[in-house]
């Protein structure tokens, strides 16, 4: 089989030679193109660069870290020690393939890209809290909310162990199972403000921090005072995307999906 590695290009967690090495004593021909599938190998950050991206199944390779703020690679289908045997598996045709749906993102009507895992809108480093507002609507759903605090994020059933859980992690530990603790479902968009100070929904006295929309329904976001923000996990750019007070940002299912491959070596 042919397979492509894929690193993050500005800090790689470990060199390619290394991974080209294991692939080859597995059997496996190393190329840069024509792919059958890639070995991803990083944190859950590269997973969704390379989820939202690529069209070819893609092997999520995790790295061992002890420091507290190391790599997590929730993703992960097996970590690096374990690689060499899993892609013998994958010659023997010992794995199985999970589509994942993604979102599309547009800035004013012009499209930005997909998401596999999550897009947020957040302050730059030049402010403070924004304000903002976000409106659901699709598949009967209207919602109109108000917010202020760091930002906002949407996530698909991927990306729902990410920073849409962050009240979880904080209170419960982390987790290190995507399969077992994943807590929305396939058909949902998840909606999380992220440490607001204040928010409020159009017609309701409640005040939800996070909660899920069906499949189908389009989020938008605008901005209700100019500030330093910015759109994460879309795009290229570390910087991320910026967003003024005329644009208006929207984040809806795409056609796409990411193919994902999973082996019976544990990730955890």
């Amino acid at each position: 089989m042919r397979v492509k590695v894929m690193l993050d290009p500005e800090r790689p967690k470990v060199g390619r030679g290394e991974v080209a090495k294991i692939a080859r004593g597995a059997g496996m021909k190393v190329v840069r193109d024509g792919a059958d599938f890639g070995i991803v190998v990083g944190g859950d950050g590269v997973f969704g660069k390379f989820g939202r991206t690529e069209s070819v199944p893609l092997l999520f390779v995790g790295v061992r870290s002890d420091a507290a703020t190391g790599s997590k690679a929730h993703l992960a289908s097996v970590y690096l020690e374990d690689l060499g045997e899993a892609l013998k598996d994958i010659a023997r045709g010992r794995y199985g393939i999970v589509e994942y749906k993604r979102l599309q993102v547009t800035k004013n009507g012009a499209r930005l890209g997909d998401v596999f895992t999550d897009v947020y809108m957040q302050r730059g480093a030049e402010s403070n809290c924004i304000r903002y507002r976000l409106t659901v609507s699709g598949q009967g759903r209207m919602i109109r909310e108000a917010a202020i605090g760091d930002g906002v994020v949407v996530c698909t059933r991927a990306g729902s162990t990410g920073y849409f859980s962050y009240v979880d992690k904080l209170r419960l530990g982390d987790w290190l199972d995507a399969d077992r603790f994943t807590v929305i479902d396939s058909n949902e968009i998840g909606i999380c403000h992220i440490v607001p100070t204040y928010t409020s929904r159009e017609g309701v006295a409640e005040h939800p921090l996070r909660y899920t929309v069906p499949w189908g329904c389009r989020v938008e976001l605008r901005l209700d005072r100019q500030a330093d923000a910015r759109l994460y996990g879309v795009g290229s750019g570390r910087g991320g995307v910026r967003v003024g007070v005329r644009d208006v940002v929207s984040v809806s299912p795409s056609r796409r999906t990411t193919k994902v491959m999973k082996v019976s070596i544990s990730a955890g």
